[in-house]
């Protein structure tokens, strides 16, 4: 997108005008949501995760149960 400075037009005219193209062509917009996409993980990492997780609270759950947490 490109935007020029009209003659004889102020700064602050010229970024109002700047701001409401940028806003009515969505360009922020597309840029926030990339900004926090994340990327996908495969299969086996979600149940490698899972299973460490599954082990990690069983052993918390005998920790407390003999009272070593």
């Amino acid at each position: 997108m490109e935007i020029k400075r009209k003659e004889g037009e102020s700064i602050s005219a010229f970024l109002y005008r700047f701001s409401k193209k940028m806003q009515q062509s969505g360009v922020l917009k597309e840029a926030k949501k990339r900004k926090h996409k994340k990327r996908n993980i495969n299969k086996t990492k979600i149940r490698a995760n899972a299973i460490y997780r599954s082990n990690k609270k069983e052993e918390n759950e005998k920790a407390r149960k003999m009272g070593l947490r």
